[in-house]
């Protein structure tokens, strides 16, 4: 296992300003501009917390990597992830941290960013849970045709396609999909989880995860099919009764 460097001399102009959050205020007031930061005083120098006037957003930082000269950017909203990225140029986080502190949109962040910025899912300010599932499925759908992965891509198009499963929230677990009633969990008991292969195999159907395989087909919409018949009544009949906003 490689040592992990000393942040202060990994990061020595970071150190020269005696924080991160320091370091990157000084860059943007050389930009003209100025950033609401605090310091994480556990680790001063690798990570710095930003403060929104969107309250919803939360839990947003920006963090440096520990063995090499990276920083990482990362914005939540309502406990989920709404965007991130990664860079290795001090000077190209300012602008980001300044749209997402100033109430920008998604879209707004992404455009102005000089990184590749993630964005999948849409925020849902009053955390409205039939809001949150079409948000978490445009994220996995945008997870999924990133993947590099089209068994895994077939499957999660095919679920989305599936109105029964539409209206219910869709996690994944060690990369098996799986559908709640609600966002917020628990998820269980849960009645389906669906396994993707890697190249030549099948799709493997579970009860969870790490349950006994129940079923092995060919192809996502095989495996779709078997997910639906195994929608519980009660379940079936409540998600029926909340539409899902579309996208």
């Amino acid at each position: 296992m490689s040592r992990e460097p000393n942040p202060a001399v990994l990061y020595p102009d970071v150190a020269a300003h005696g924080s991160l959050a320091a370091a990157l205020q000084a860059e943007a007031a050389a930009q003209g501009m100025s950033l609401p930061l605090v310091v994480t005083s556990s680790d001063p120098l690798r990570h710095a917390t930003i403060t929104s006037v969107v309250p919803h957003r939360h839990s947003s930082y920006v963090a440096a990597w520990h063995h090499e000269r990276t920083w990482a950017f990362w914005g939540s909203s309502n406990d989920r992830l709404m965007i991130c990225g990664s860079t290795e140029d001090i000077r190209e986080l300012p602008q980001v941290i300044r749209g997402w502190a100033e109430g920008a949109s998604l879209d707004e962040i992404r455009k102005t960013a000089t990184f590749d910025l993630l964005t999948g899912r849409f925020e849902v300010p009053d955390n409205n849970p039939a809001d949150v599932i079409a948000s978490e499925w445009q994220w996995l759908l945008k997870e999924a045709d990133r993947a590099d992965w089209p068994q895994y891509q077939a499957l999660v198009e095919s679920a989305h396609a599936e109105p029964k499963l539409r209206r219910l929230y869709p996690y994944t677990s060690h990369w098996a999909l799986g559908f709640a009633e609600k966002p917020d969990g628990p998820y269980t008991p849960s009645f389906v989880s669906i396994g993707s292969p890697h190249g030549a195999g099948d799709y493997t159907i579970r009860e969870c995860w790490n349950g006994p395989a129940l079923h092995h087909v060919t192809t996502a919409a095989e495996a779709i099919a078997i997910a639906v018949e195994r929608i519980p009544a009660d379940l079936l009949q409540t998600s029926s009764e909340h539409p899902v906003r579309g996208f």
